[in-house]
């Protein structure tokens, strides 16, 4: 493994190696969906909506509770070159973003008293520049928040289906040092790289940490919880702070 010149050098943007990019949430960014919400992550840019569905798949007809599930699509003007549109025929690691944003959202709800009711939480990047499936995750609990709180108001479901906050962010080695939230440059050059999603209580739901240059020792890794530890908990905050802003469109049920 590389050894870093200078553990304290600033990044290429200026970030120190444990800090965020600039992040704003921006809930109900359409009229038409319960919950709404554009999170900007530095460039990266994903729209998260959440529909309420009055019905959940045949296998689980008979539990008598709710589904949370997750679609996320990189939109064709997403990145420098255009992405064709996967017409239902979806790649392994569109999938793989997909079940990892789902699971993530239903460890933060209780799903016996969602009812006989789906939630789907559609994560579409309008801009990538790294971190896009931590910001999906960290933008799809806002829009979820907010769906949950409309279908309270009426009446499908009682209060307290929301148990936890969850948010997620990337950490990785990218020149032998530790560094928190990568963009696309610092992660195609990360000899480590990592996503980490994480409940507001403390525990982990998903550690995704693969070598990609060379392995990496116990130290390194209880390096990078920390780091990611560290963000996640930072953008707990945002999130509640989200949540005290006005949407800035209102929900309109009856929309066509």
């Amino acid at each position: 493994m590389r050894q870093p010149s200078d553990q304290h050098a600033p990044r290429r943007d200026g970030r120190p190696a444990d800090a965020l990019r600039p992040v704003r949430f921006m809930r109900g960014f359409t009229g038409s969906s319960p919950g709404s919400v554009l999170i900007q992550l530095g460039r990266t840019r994903v729209l998260c909506t959440a529909s309420i569905v009055p019905d959940v798949p045949a296998w689980r007809a008979e539990s008598g509770a709710g589904w949370i599930t997750a679609e996320y699509e990189m939109l064709p003007g997403s990145t420098g070159q255009r992405r064709p549109r996967s017409r239902n025929r979806l790649d392994g690691r569109t999938v793989e973003i997909q079940r990892l944003i789902g699971r993530s959202l239903r460890a933060a709800a209780d799903l016996d008293q969602l009812g006989p009711h789906t939630i789907y939480l559609d994560c579409d990047v309008l801009e990538a520049d790294g971190g896009t499936r931590t910001a999906a995750i960290t933008g799809a609990w806002v829009a979820l928040h907010d769906a949950l709180r409309c279908g309270q108001a009426q009446g499908l479901w009682p209060q307290g289906v929301l148990r936890h906050q969850v948010a997620a962010v990337s950490a990785g080695l990218v020149g032998g040092r530790v560094l928190v939230d990568l963009d696309y440059a610092e992660d195609s050059a990360a000899e480590v790289d990592g996503n980490f999603v994480m409940l507001d209580d403390g525990r982990w739901i998903e550690v995704q940490t693969t070598a990609e240059a060379g392995p990496f020792d116990d130290a390194q890794l209880r390096e990078m919880l920390e780091a990611a530890r560290r963000g996640i908990t930072q953008l707990f905050e945002l999130q509640r702070r989200s949540l005290d802003q006005a949407p800035l469109h209102a929900y309109e049920p009856d929309r066509q």
